[in-house]
């Protein structure tokens, strides 16, 4: 049989299975291209011809295949930090400084003219997916500026020695706070949640006089720690004691106080039957005297306890006998 007359039929099928494929191919790139999917931690923004077009939530979404829609996964819920003046590089799950003269972002002049070198980190989330993707060019470098003029503002409007001991915490507060405002001012789209100074070093040839000045620092704070545990401890033991006083004190006063009422309620009862009868109570009373001053004296007995026989030292009405 001629060759010649085989090659034509089978071409038709050639061509068919090129067509196949490449149907088939169109098909998987058009579904590839047109399906994205979005995490958990993360919003996507999607473009149309790089104009925005939406933001999309997690799970599965579609766009236009081709490239004619693209999106942009950006991680919201993730905090990411920047460091400043020294980094760090993973070793396994291990931590360590890595190599590398980061002094011109650490090195800074405190308020009264001290060199002093300053490391610190700033960790943050990104609050406007939008925002961060369109609005700056350089976005690490932006919030590295930003950052470092800051915290070099804050450590130049104080002295050195506050900067090492009690402004610390101040500088980490108010720096969260003007980096957030200079970055919401921008439209970079992040918040700044945690500002942390990490090491505070001072100039090499004064570093003894500096430590031996923290030492001494630690030591008045432990010193007033001391005091106030010991404030704490004998100020309510002393004031127990004294409200201890007190209530003696007022129980004795009640004391004299309802005594001295009876005094009176017994003199005012014996003075209006002195007014009704006078002859009768000043012998009454002269007899009670009388009793009060001999009751200790032995073998004396002025008055019969049964009304027998009487003492008669004195006749009360006038007479001897």
């Amino acid at each position: 049989m001629d060759e010649r007359n085989i090659t034509p039929s089978r071409l038709p099928i050639r061509i068919g299975l090129v067509v196949t494929i490449i149907v088939v191919v169109f098909v998987a790139v058009t579904a590839i291209s047109s399906v994205f999917m979005v995490d958990q931690t993360e919003v996507a923004i999607v473009t149309t011809f790089g104009k925005y077009t939406a933001t999309k939530e997690a799970g599965l979404h579609f766009k236009l295949p081709f490239g004619i829609q693209r999106n942009y996964n950006v991680q919201t819920q993730v905090i990411q930090s920047a460091q400043f003046g020294y980094r760090t590089a993973e070793a396994g799950i291990v931590t360590r400084y890595s190599s590398g003269d980061y002094s011109e972002e650490s090195t800074m002049l405190t308020g009264d003219l001290n060199i002093v070198d300053v490391e610190w980190i700033i960790q943050y989330r990104i609050n406007d997916a939008k925002a961060w993707l369109f609005n700056t060019q350089d976005r690490e470098k932006t919030i590295r500026d930003i950052s470092q003029s800051v915290i070099n503002q804050l450590v130049g409007d104080r002295a050195i020695l506050d900067v090492i001991g009690p402004e610390g915490t101040a500088i980490e507060q108010q720096g969260q706070v003007i980096m957030n405002e200079k970055f919401n001012s921008y439209g970079l789209g992040i918040i700044v949640t945690t500002v942390k100074l990490q090491s505070i070093i001072p100039p090499a040839g004064v570093q003894a006089a500096f430590e031996d000045v923290n030492k001494a620092i630690q030591d008045m704070n432990r010193s007033i720690n001391e005091g106030k545990e010991s404030y704490n401890k004998e100020i309510p033991m002393a004031k127990g004691q004294a409200d201890a006083i007190i209530q003696v004190a007022k129980g004795y006063a009640t004391e004299r106080i309802n005594r001295a009422n009876g005094d009176v309620a017994r003199f005012l009862s014996v003075y209006d039957e002195y007014r009704r009868a006078p002859a009768v109570t000043r012998e009454r009373l002269y007899y009670e005297m009388m009793e009060a001053v001999f009751q200790n004296e032995t073998g004396v007995e002025l008055i019969d306890d049964n009304l027998s026989n009487f003492i008669p030292l004195m006749n009360i009405g006038g007479g001897q006998q």
